[in-house]
């Protein structure tokens, strides 16, 4: 293990890049970085054992966290008020072994940092897809992730999980809750409905993880 001094380095951090990204992401994204504490930040960077050279360290030792398009999109820092979830403590407590989760939105979709998890793709992002189930390869590394994340076209992304005004009941949530659409979105009911017309619920991200592996687990067995 490598001790904190050989991994923060100030002047060579990555967090002026990503505060670059989140200035230009402008109304598009709206990305708003919570400002971590520096126990805080020193704790989650010696656990990843990574530097903030790289853009997972800068996040986690410089952020409590990333909020995007009102809190709909969350990328984990070290944890913040709004925010409590860290990378580190979020995968622990979901049991993901070899990767690391990094992000998740509102409507139970998961992005993983592949660390030999996933079949292929070591080191890139895979993201749990709510409306299929399936973790899918996005063929990008973290910090490409986090660039699209800040400038890419998010709402593009989401729009066939969007409902209208959805920007109204989002920002009432915290970033540990999300919102249980139901039917659930991967059901041929949901997708016959729409998800206008679905039932929509705030609840535990802890719920939506809970849900999302249950039901893998079913479908794999037929």
């Amino acid at each position: 293990m490598k001790p904190l001094k050989e991994l923060v380095f100030e002047d060579e951090s990555a967090i002026v890049t990503i505060k670059q990204w989140i200035y230009k992401s402008d109304n598009r994204n709206g990305a708003v970085l919570l400002p971590a504490l520096k126990e805080q930040g020193e704790k989650e960077l010696f656990r990843l054992q990574v530097t903030t050279k790289s853009a997972l360290g800068a996040v986690a030792y410089s952020t409590g966290g990333i909020l995007l398009q009102h809190g709909w999109l969350r990328v984990l820092g070290s944890g913040h008020p709004h925010l409590t979830r860290s990378v580190t403590s979020w995968t622990d407590d979901c049991k993901l072994d070899n990767a690391l989760l990094v992000a998740d939105d509102v409507i139970g979709g998961f992005f993983a940092l592949n660390g030999g998890c996933f079949d292929g793709g070591e080191g890139e992002i895979f993201y749990l897809a709510p409306d299929t189930l399936d973790w899918e390869c996005l063929g990008i590394r973290y910090a490409d992730f986090l660039n699209w994340c800040c400038t890419g076209d998010l709402s593009g992304f989401y729009e066939p999980c969007r409902w209208r005004r959805w920007e109204t009941l989002i920002p009432r949530l915290d970033g540990n809750q999300g919102i249980s659409v139901y039917p659930y979105l991967w059901t041929s009911e949901a997708k016959k409905r729409g998800v206008e017309r679905c039932s929509k619920k705030a609840v535990p991200m802890e719920e939506l993880w809970r849900l999302a592996l249950y039901f893998r687990e079913r479908l794999d067995r037929g």
